[in-house]
């Protein structure tokens, strides 16, 4: 396999032609015959104009195809998506390369069923036999542009050492300079366009604007630089990037030895501009070349990403937007040391936490029910509290707020100290009400600030999340969603012992449970009992699960212990006798 694509040699011809048909096509209607293309690598641009990754990706593969264009052993062969001809005509237009014809429907179904396309874009890499290259094409082309050709796992293996080498050799310099730039750009120039002897061609972008400063990559040397990755409409940056230029203006008030470098991610040069026009830093220019690459090379994994560079060129911190909404200024200038001090004193807030802490901010100082009316935090003080992020929109939120609300009851039903207040992450006030009339709990009001200092404050990356607060205020867990549904109800009162003495009583189950069982489901392969360290999703109620599964290794199948020891999972889902389950707990009877 070459990865996860056939290696099987395939006659081109035969792969791309159908019936009396023999060519292909260009987009002002020429025809080519498919003999020309045989002793050539070929992509097989899998693509449609209604899909939105396609559309972004489709002018930098345009590129990258020009540039290679001049090498005359490369060719791109675009299997259209598009489901009427005017969609396919205008989009087709945009491109330089052949095309299945728009009318043969059945080749480029028979295509896409043969190369196993589950998605849009995606690009098949083929040698001049036909045979299969690489089926990761467009990751190839987004990380590495032309320099990715041909497009193999060998050619990607020597890029990759490559940069490898290069990280060893870091400076800020290997960073920031490409090729024949080896400038960034200022928003707040000083230096008129007509002044400049040889205007680079890149700062074209920003002839809208009466001023431009280039700032040479050499002025920046010597200093600690942010390398600020961020997109305009981004959500987490536009609340992030106020807060960024409070920090920003505050440092360079104390020192000049500070500089950050907007990354942009954006795909539109008008929210580029928009934003940087907000942003009193410097910049790379708009679709940059190596701003993809510098994302790659850094590992960038969430927005908003300020990655700090050292004087010495090396990477000091990979990422402290954190740090700058929890500790501003305080944070500054990120080193180890500073660090300590920074986590001796979230431990010594942490080890402060009530209640009211958290949840009180100036006037805000209650949660409302579901009629409106408010409900002092006061009250719940003494309570186990959990803080129940969700929202209506959220497929996942909406299939696990049933399963939560029978465990509120029966947790309820035991122990009137207990409560779960809503904190929700709705689009408008109506889909909030409508959604929090389904709930027996509390809430934040819709919109309430407290909401974002809660997210950051429990490092709520996605919903549905729930965190345990403890009767004196300090925090059980941050994973009690996760909890929830390994245990029920029985995961309650979410202390470290309680979830001790679980695990003791699971760990005795499993020595009861068979240590292989057949399922109805997996017939191929017998399924393991197997130890899982994270969580899992069960292949037969597609609920997740923890601790253990019945795991076939070669498939990547699990079932939960519950499911994996029942017997008639078409007909009422019957248990295997001499097993009683609960939950996730199968008991032997």
């Amino acid at each position: 396999m070459a990865n996860g694509v056939g290696n099987a040699t395939r006659d081109l011809v035969s792969l791309l032609s159908s019936g009396e048909r023999d060519f292909l096509v260009r987009n002002n209607g020429d025809e080519v015959k498919i003999s020309d293309l045989v002793g050539k690598k070929v992509g097989l641009y899998f693509s449609g104009s209604w899909c939105g990754p396609c559309r972004r990706f489709t002018p930098d593969f345009v590129e990258v195809y020009q540039e290679l264009s001049l090498k005359g052993d490369f060719e791109v062969v675009f299997v259209s998506s598009d489901r009427v001809d005017e969609a396919f005509v205008a989009y087709f237009a945009k491109m330089p390369w052949l095309a299945i014809p728009f009318s043969d429907s059945e080749t480029r179904k028979h295509l896409k069923e043969l190369f196993k396309v589950r998605g849009i874009p995606h690009l098949v890499i083929l040698d001049g036999s036909g045979e299969v290259l690489s089926d990761q094409g467009v990751k190839i082309v987004k990380d590495y542009g032309s320099e990715g050709y041909p497009f193999t796992p060998e050619r990607v293996k020597i890029l990759r050492e490559e940069e490898e080498a290069a990280a060893k050799e870091q400076s800020l310099r290997s960073i920031l300079v490409f090729k024949s730039r080896d400038f960034v750009i200022s928003n707040t120039g000083i230096k008129r366009i007509d002044e400049f002897k040889e205007f680079p061609i890149i700062l074209l972008p920003f002839l809208h604007h009466s001023e431009v400063k280039w700032i040479p990559v050499s002025e920046l040397e010597g200093k600690m630089v942010g390398l600020y990755f961020s997109m305009t409409v981004h959500k987490g940056c536009l609340e992030f990037t106020p807060k960024l230029v409070q920090f920003y203006n505050k440092i360079k008030g104390l020192s000049n030895n500070f500089e950050i470098v907007l990354i942009s991610l954006d795909n539109e040069e008008e929210p580029f501009k928009q934003g940087f026009e907000t942003m009193p830093w410097l910049a790379l220019p708009f679709k940059d070349k190596s701003c993809e690459k510098l994302a790659r090379y850094f590992e960038v994994a969430t927005l908003p990403t300020l990655v700090i560079v050292s004087p010495d060129g090396k990477t000091l911190n990979p990422n402290v937007a954190e740090l700058i909404e929890e500790h501003g200024a305080e944070a500054y200038p990120f080193t180890p040391q500073k660090l300590l001090e920074l986590a001796e004193i979230e431990k010594a807030k942490n080890e402060a936490q009530t209640l009211e802490s958290i949840l009180v901010s100036g006037d805000r100082d209650f949660v409302i029910e579901d009629s409106g009316s408010k409900v002092p935090v006061s009250e719940l003080v003494g309570k186990t509290i959990l803080l129940y992020f969700s929202a209506q929109w959220c497929p996942p939120c909406r299939e696990f707020l049933p399963k939560f609300i029978a465990i509120y009851d029966e947790i309820k039903a035991k122990d009137k100290a207990f409560e779960v207040i809503f904190i929700s992450s709705d689009r408008d006030q109506f889909s909030f009400n409508d959604f929090f009339a389904s709930m027996p709990w509390l809430a934040l009001p819709f919109g309430d600030e407290r909401k974002a200092f809660l997210q950051r404050k429990f490092k709520v990356r996605g919903i549905p999340a729930v965190v345990a607060i403890g009767p004196s205020g300090k925090t059980l867990s941050t994973q009690a969603r996760q909890l929830l549904q390994a245990h029920g109800a029985d995961a309650y009162p979410f202390t470290e012992e309680h979830l001790e003495k679980l695990d003791e009583m699971l760990e005795d189950m499993a020595k009861g449970w068979p240590e292989k069982v057949k399922h109805e489901l997996h017939a191929a392969h017998e399924l393991i009992k197997a130890r899982r360290n994270g969580g899992y999703v069960c292949d037969a109620c597609k609920e997740i699960g923890q601790a253990w599964s019945f795991y076939c290794e070669q498939c990547d199948f699990d079932l939960h212990p519950k499911c994996a020891l029942k017997t008639d999972t078409k007909e009422g889902g019957k248990t295997k006798e001499g097993w009683t389950c609960e939950g996730d707990a199968c008991r032997k009877t």
